[in-house]
């Protein structure tokens, strides 16, 4: 299939035929990872969700449980 960039909006779109979406199995409201490797540009469906631990991982985060920081005593306006 050949397509075009066309602008839409602030910014550039293009548009997919209804035969390459169903061929691909994607629908409207899909969730699809775009990616550049080699300087092509992928798409693809998302097949799962992602667990909160796996998106977590995704910023190097660890899931609780988490201890209060203890901060000292207010000070200034901090006061209520």
């Amino acid at each position: 299939m050949t397509t075009q960039i066309k602008t839409w909006g602030n910014s550039q779109g293009i548009r997919l035929s209804k035969d390459l979406l169903l061929e691909a199995q994607i629908t409207a409201d899909d969730i699809l990872d775009v990616f550049v490797l080699n300087g092509d540009i992928i798409i693809r469906k998302q097949h799962k969700h992602k667990t909160l631990e796996e998106r977590a991982a995704a910023y190097a985060g660890k899931l609780g449980p988490y201890q209060e920081f203890d901060w000292g005593s207010p000070v200034g306006r901090e006061i209520w």
